[in-house]
């Protein structure tokens, strides 16, 4: 976005900073974290387009912050739409006084660790990335002992820490924007089936605590290994199935593919979504979901995609390629690493700054950090009608008070 005439124009406006509490606020998927196989294969990535690979530093400006990702080794097709999606934000803002140093991690804890020390040899104030969890908690360390900050792009909330920032999308948010969603809409007592992974654990921590915190009834929950849900949903069965099914809601956090087999096995026991709503995260906006006859009225939290169809578009016309999903969160953080420089001098990456409440308006919608280095989201609930997902509850532009 440039800056004409004291006003921010259309070009860059989805990653400018929400101005503090004292001046009035002026105004988004989970996905398991990678390297774990089931996530690569959940959030497929375009080729790496040329441009990727083309040096390491991104802008000549005074203040220097380094992006940490994997540009060769695992993840580095993510990896380079990250890269790409940084230069696109740096050119969007007419060239700020920014200096982005370019570091390959190699998708190991060890390259994170080395790329983390030597930017901060070279003057590096902050890092941006790195994308695994295990390189997350590397650079972290490397981090700490140098007295910088962390803003990365796993979403393994269990990684996240003071001075380690998530800007990713995290499932707790969905969850609880979808248990709200429900239960005011009269939802009153869930069921869930969950499969037995490390995504899945973290989720069904954040749906237990949700749904009690609504004052709701948890009736049935039953957890199943990743890819063969039947014998689990025929445990449920009484449940969520016939006349006399106890609950009015089904959580089901889960990939695409593990949804589709879940999907079979809840048809064959009889269920019916009309009766007993399906509720779900980003990871149902997949059109192999949409298309089941089981999810018809299921609803699900996600962030709005009219921002990053828009990047879509501009970086597509930019380096020729189709961007995964998630190269929307090295768009986003440099955005706000531009607009903390401009707005807040040096302060500019202290933690009072990066965890102002009043949070930041990012292409997915606004976001903040807490503290402890976990982030909220702003998130809209869709629909699925007719196979297709429809919002019928927009993403708030506003966060709501810290803490509930």
């Amino acid at each position: 976005m440039a800056r004409r005439g004291g006003r921010w124009t259309d070009r860059a406006g989805a990653a400018l900073l929400c101005l503090g509490l004292a001046a009035g606020l002026s105004g988004c998927i989970g996905v398991p974290d990678a390297p774990r196989p089931q996530a690569q294969q959940a959030a497929p990535a375009a080729e790496p387009a040329p441009a990727a690979a083309a040096g390491n530093v991104i802008g000549t400006g005074s203040v220097k912050v380094a992006l940490i990702v994997p540009l060769s080794g695992q993840g580095a097709a993510v990896g380079s739409a990250l890269r790409n999606a940084a230069e696109l934000a740096y050119e969007d803002f007419q060239k700020p006084n920014l200096q982005i140093l370019v570091k390959d991690d190699r998708g190991t804890p060890e390259g994170a660790r080395e790329a983390a020390q030597a930017a901060f040899a070279e003057g590096a104030e902050m890092v941006l990335g790195p994308l695994f969890a295990g390189s997350v908690q590397a650079a972290g360390g490397a981090a700490r002992a140098a007295g910088k900050p962390v803003i990365a792009f796993s979403t393994d909330a269990a990684v996240a820490a003071r001075g380690v920032y998530l800007i990713s999308f995290l499932p707790q948010s969905e969850v609880d924007r979808i248990v709200d969603e429900a239960a005011s809409g009269g939802r009153r007592s869930f069921a869930a089936l969950i499969p037995e992974t490390t995504y899945g654990n973290a989720v069904e921590a954040q749906f237990r605590e949700a749904v009690a915190r609504r004052g709701a009834r948890l009736v049935g929950i039953e957890r199943y290994p990743a890819g063969n849900p039947g014998p689990a949903v025929e445990r449920l069965r009484r449940v969520i199935a016939g006349g006399g099914a106890q609950a009015d809601a089904l959580f089901v956090p889960d990939t695409a593919d593990g949804l589709v087999a879940v999907a079979n096995a809840l048809t064959k026991v009889g269920f019916s979504p009309s009766r007993v709503r399906p509720l779900g995260l980003a990871l149902w906006n997949d059109p192999r979901v949409t298309a089941q006859p089981a999810f018809q009225g299921a609803r699900f939290a996600a962030p709005d995609t009219a921002g990053f169809s828009s990047f879509a578009q501009r970086y597509q016309a930019r380096f020729g390629a189709t961007p995964p999903r998630t190269a929307s969160l090295g768009y986003d953080a440099v955005s706000l690493t531009v607009a903390l420089v401009r707005q807040y001098g040096s302060q500019r990456f202290a933690d009072a700054t990066l965890t102002n409440p009043a949070g930041f308006s990012g292409l997915d919608g606004t976001f903040r950090f807490s503290p402890e280095g976990t982030s909220e989201r702003t998130l809209a609930v869709y629909e699925i009608r007719d196979n297709a997902a429809t919002v019928v509850s927009p993403a708030p532009k506003v966060l709501g008070p810290s803490g509930i």
